[in-house]
C-alpha cells in the first residue's frame, strides 16, 4: 500500500521550478506534497500527485527527467508529539529514515500526513499498521 513519489531533476537556475510546475498546472495536475532539495548545479523536486501516470507522462513529454519511488504516507494526529509516535515506531523496529516531508491537506482536519522515504517501505508499513497508525494508499491521495 505504498504511494508513488515522482522525483524530478532540475537545473538550479532561476525560473526552472516555475517552468516545471507550469507544465503540471496546464494539465490540471494537483501536487499534494512537495519537497525541494538542492545541490550544486541541480535540484531534486519530489512530488506526490493524485494521477501519477498523467504526471509522469506530462513531465517526460516536457523533457523532464523523472523517477518513481515508493514512499510511505502515514496519518498522524495533528497534535504535539504526533510525529514522534511514528518516529518511535521506526526506531523500535530499526527502520532507517532517509527523508520526510508533509502533505498539503484540508486545514479543518485534525490529522496531518507525512511522507517517509525508508529503506524498506513494506516493513515500515507493517510496523505502522501493527502500531495502529493508518497508512495511506495511492488511491487515498486525492481525498486527503
Amino acid at each position: 500500500m505504498s504511494v508513488k513519489q515522482i522525483s524530478i531533476f532540475l537545473e538550479n537556475k532561476p525560473g526552472k521550478m516555475c517552468e516545471m510546475t507550469e507544465v503540471l498546472a496546464e494539465r490540471g495536475i494537483n501536487m499534494r506534497g512537495l519537497s525541494l532539495a538542492e545541490t550544486e548545479g541541480f535540484g531534486i523536486v519530489r512530488i506526490i500527485v493524485d494521477d501519477v501516470y498523467e504526471a509522469t507522462t506530462v513531465l517526460k513529454d516536457g523533457g523532464y527527467i523523472n523517477k518513481l519511488t515508493s514512499v510511505v504516507v502515514a496519518e498522524i494526529p495533528d497534535v504535539p508529539g504526533g510525529l514522534n509516535q511514528i518516529l518511535k515506531v521506526f526506531a523500535g523496529e530499526n527502520i532507517n529514515l532517509a527523508y520526510m516531508y508533509a502533505l498539503s491537506t484540508d486545514s479543518s482536519s485534525d490529522k496531518a500526513y507525512m511522507v517517509f522515504r525508508v529503506d524498506d517501505h513494506k516493513a515500515a508499513q507493517a510496523a505502522l499498521t501493527r502500531a495502529g497508525i493508518r497508512v495511506v494508499s495511492q488511491e487515498d491521495i486525492a481525498t486527503l
